[in-house]
């Protein structure tokens, strides 16, 4: 089964089973890793934006328009930053390495 490694928030990494089919996001969620998706993973926030190693990057598909859009919202924007909902894991993306952000922006919150 492919592995990848998350960098989370104090710097420290974590190696998790990645199993082929499901996004970095439910990923993260399976491992108890504290990536937001506030919208579940429908496009329509940036809260589960990470940032993927740079080496990593090419091996990714192209992100869709819609995921760019979203990305324009996200705080810490990088040049090879993603969104983990729209990351699928591969075979091919084995060993996959994605930091998470110092802080996310939630558009989605009730701001009554």
């Amino acid at each position: 089964m492919p592995r990848m490694t998350f960098i989370v928030r104090d710097g420290s990494r974590r190696e998790v089973e990645a199993p082929v089919g499901l996004s970095v996001l439910e990923i993260a969620h399976r491992n108890g890793i504290d990536l937001e998706g506030a919208c579940e993973g429908s496009l329509a926030c940036s809260t589960c934006h990470v940032v993927v190693d740079a080496e990593d990057y090419e091996r990714l598909p192209e992100a869709k328009e819609e995921e760019e859009d979203m990305l324009d919202l996200a705080f810490g924007l990088t040049h090879t930053s993603r969104l983990g909902c729209q990351i699928i894991m591969t075979e091919e993306l084995d060993g996959l390495t994605v930091g998470l952000p110092a802080a996310t922006r939630n558009m989605m919150v009730d701001k009554r």
